[in-house]
């Protein structure tokens, strides 16, 4: 078809649509039409107002409840429909069935738009829904007027030579349009083996992650296929761009693949998994997630760190749950020479073990590590199995406790003393006298 046919099939049309808006019962079934759309506005508004939306259907099924709500929703549509096909088989009994024509479309439409409605309304997502909604509407329009295969003609009449692929509008709407349902199925797909995954307790938390990632990757790769032969496409077409994408990636996109090649080793190794509390640089956390490109690291305040995949390959990392949650930690104190250093370690190895969240499984020690100039220094030590929890907080609690039972025990901490003295009398003082000006 070319541009010629497209113009005279377009003349045809408005001269046949110039005749019926001439005709009589044209406007008799405008007039239905719209008392009709007044009379269901009227009625739906009513019975909106007698039914409770949230409380109907309570205890269903998720699914079956957003359809009875969409059916509430659609209420206005359902009775336009009603009372048109109503007033249709009225009329087609008593008169011509051409002079109901407007109304037999008018019903056509309704129903299509109602069906479509409640097809979508297990869709979550409502931009979704509404591009849905409005492309099937539109294909089912022009298939009830007639229109659909002049108007698929016409959009695959004009066409671009990309090597040998032909590229049309109608090509591009049949590709967005399955590529759009083939990766919302995969997405149910992988959301659907996600929770499979999870729930299984054989797998580590890093092979889950792994197996979901490469699962959705398969997933996607395998619905852009299905897409493009079901629509005809070879392959072999996007020769060119291929290449020029692995250009684009060799000079612009190397930190990303970078990333996400790194992010599978870690997955594969094992170093690092979710849950375990690391170390990186200065960022200390437990690692929340791990995704293609980067892994999340939660301070415990709010914050979260998004640590490039490709630093936990280069950079030194401390992973504090490798193979063994007990965690040591050490806290440093002094006293001075006048406390007794075998009291002293008895205290503190008392203290540690009375303490909440120290480990029973390996007793606290004790050391006296140096005698400094102002004290005896000691390295108290202990196990805490719940790394998760902090160890700040249990550090400040048995320093704490040692605190009480310094005090108790006359054990004094040793602080710094400065001395001044003054040999020779008085410091001298200079006088400064500023003359006039």
């Amino acid at each position: 078809m070319d541009w010629d046919d497209i113009l005279t099939t377009l003349q045809t049309a408005a001269r046949a649509v110039g005749a019926e808006i001439t005709a009589p019962w044209f406007y008799v079934q405008a007039g239905i039409l719209i008392a009709a759309a007044g009379a269901a506005m009227a009625i739906a508004s009513l019975l909106r107002a007698r039914i409770d939306s949230p409380s109907l259907g309570m205890g269903w099924p998720g699914p079956l409840r957003l359809f009875i709500r969409v059916l509430i929703g659609s209420i206005g549509t359902v009775i336009f429909a009603a009372l048109i096909g109503l007033v249709r088989l009225v009329m087609v009994h008593t008169t011509w069935p051409s002079r109901s024509y407007l109304l037999a479309t008018a019903f056509s439409l309704a129903s299509a738009w109602l069906i479509i409605r409640l097809a979508t309304s297990l869709i979550r997502n409502d931009f979704v829904v509404r591009v849905v909604s409005i492309v099937a509407w539109a294909i089912a329009a022009l298939s009830i007027i007639g229109q659909l295969e002049p108007a698929v003609a016409a959009l695959d009449s004009v066409s671009i030579m990309l090597g040998s692929l032909r590229l049309t509008p109608l090509l591009i709407i049949k590709v967005t349009v399955f590529l759009a349902v083939a990766l919302w199925l995969a997405s149910i797909g992988g959301d659907f083996l996600e929770s499979r995954i999870v729930r299984t307790r054989d797998l580590t938390p890093s092979v889950q992650v792994l197996l979901i990632k490469l699962m959705r990757v398969s997933l996607i790769v395998v619905a852009v296929a299905i897409v493009m032969s079901a629509v005809g496409i070879d392959l072999s077409a996007f020769a060119f761009f291929s290449g020029a994408v692995g250009v684009g990636i060799g000079f612009g996109l190397q930190k990303i693949i970078s990333n996400f090649i790194s992010g599978i080793i870690l997955l594969a190794d094992k170093s690092v998994k979710p849950g375990d509390l690391v170390t990186i640089g200065d960022n200390f956390g437990r690692i929340s997630a791990m995704n293609t490109r980067y892994i999340s690291v939660a301070a415990g305040d709010g914050r979260e760190f998004l640590i490039p995949n490709e630093d936990l390959i280069t950079q030194k990392v401390v992973n504090w749950t490798y193979t063994d949650k007990n965690t040591l930690v050490k806290v440093n104190f002094s006293t001075n020479y006048d406390a007794d250093p075998n009291l002293v370690c008895k205290l503190a190895v008392d203290i540690a073990t009375k303490t909440p969240r120290v480990s029973g499984q390996k007793p606290p020690n004790c050391l006296l590590a140096e005698f400094a100039e102002t004290g005896m220094k000691f390295s108290l030590t202990f196990w805490i199995d719940d790394p998760y929890a902090g160890m700040d907080n249990v550090r400040s609690d048995v320093m704490l406790a040692l605190w009480q039972a310094f005090k108790q025990e006359n054990i004094r901490v040793p602080y710094p003393v400065r001395e001044i003295r003054v040999r020779g009398g008085a410091l001298p003082v200079e006088t400064i006298v500023e003359g006039p000006g």
